[in-house]
């Protein structure tokens, strides 16, 4: 018997679709990877064009026929544009949907941090309110299972007044072997086209307050002073708002290519990443992956238990000093390579979609 699951697809249609984005594609991947002809994989999306391309998506896709701003409101309350044929409904961020579908269909809604609370500055007045009357909401809707993606957010919302019945933790996925990395030389060639010759030290995010780069630019100066195989600071991703500080050792890449990207996390001296605040972090699992040596603070969920990452106070400039210092340190021959690529060897999708269909049982 065939099972229809709806999924949200409305973050693909934001000006950023940012982790949630990679979330709901690693997802849609890993139910697919199953190859379970009983799953009927639908997403539901607003009107309009994405801001990401979604046409690799394994799935179907249903129209709401409303704006992303409209379906954001109303999703709280209706449940606009979901399938009457649903047997699931997840929505893969707090935007919603959370109901529709057929008379016995499970509701089901991811939660992947609760930093407007844990980082107040790096959201508006607006977006604390958003995500705070959601959470509220969802406290009250016991109709509504709640999918949790962090490590040790489960317990935070269980003592938040959640029924622990109705909180399922999910591992997340960084494999993606459909994407070739880039040779050593293109990756050589792509740096010094920036002006990067030797070694370097990796960053890859939004460059934003909440990612404490202005401290991770002091640190690695201090640092690279007497340690030259840490190369200079090389910075992937977009820029985030209040991006407008100059960091006269780093070299800003901006948004490359996932082949490219795959190369830089190889073959980086330190891979860093040193958030103040974060809901799970990607990027140093993806290095994990990559068989880099990775420095990451302790603010960071995704290596909070893992033995191969150096973990650093975020607030201490010297210490994260100490912590590249000591990262460059550690061996990086094949056998240590493999060790940190086994250490997320379990953080796949075809995991992170098994954990899900636990949770809809």
């Amino acid at each position: 018997m065939t099972r229809a699951v709806s999924i949200s697809l409305d973050q693909f249609f934001r000006p950023q679709p940012g982790g949630i984005a990679t979330y709901v594609r690693g997802l849609v991947q890993g139910l697919d990877s199953l190859n379970d002809e009983s799953l009927r994989l639908v997403g539901i999306t607003p009107r309009g064009d994405p801001t990401q391309d979604i046409s690799d998506l394994a799935l179907e896709r249903v129209n709401a026929n409303a704006s992303i701003n409209v379906l954001t409101r109303l999703w709280a309350r209706r449940s606009v544009g979901v399938p009457a044929f649903s047997d699931v409904v997840h929505a893969t961020s707090l935007a919603g949907p959370f109901g529709g579908g057929k008379k016995d269909a499970v509701h089901s809604a991811a939660l992947h941090d609760l930093l407007w609370r844990d980082e107040p500055s790096a959201s508006t007045p607006h977006g604390i309110r958003f995500h705070e009357g959601r959470l509220q909401l969802l406290k009250r809707r016991d109709d509504v299972r709640i999918i949790s993606t962090a490590p040790g957010l489960a317990l935070r919302l269980i003592d938040e007044g959640f029924d622990p019945g109705r909180v399922h933790d999910s591992r997340l996925g960084v494999d993606d072997e459909l994407t070739v990395p880039d040779s050593e030389a293109q990756v050589r060639a792509a740096l010094v086209q920036r002006g990067v010759e030797g070694p370097f030290t990796l960053y890859v995010g939004t460059r934003e307050p909440r990612k404490n780069l202005e401290r991770l630019a002091k640190a690695h100066a201090l640092a690279s002073s007497t340690n030259r195989d840490l190369g200079p600071l090389v910075l992937v991703g977009p820029s985030g708002w209040g991006d407008d500080v100059e960091r006269p050792n780093a070299v800003a890449l901006g948004l490359v290519s996932g082949s490219l990207l795959k190369g830089l996390y190889r073959d980086a001296s330190i891979f860093a990443y040193v958030p103040r605040a974060e809901g799970w972090g990607l990027p140093p699992v993806e290095a994990l992956h990559a068989g880099a040596r990775v420095v990451a603070s302790v603010t960071t969920p995704s290596v909070a238990s893992n033995s191969e990452v150096v973990r650093v106070d975020p607030l201490d400039v010297e210490a994260i000093a100490e912590g590249l210092v000591q990262a460059l340190s550690q061996s990086d021959d094949e056998d240590a390579r493999q060790r940190r690529r086994a250490s997320v060897a379990s953080l796949t999708w075809r995991n992170a979609a098994l954990d899900h269909l636990a949770a809809w049982q």
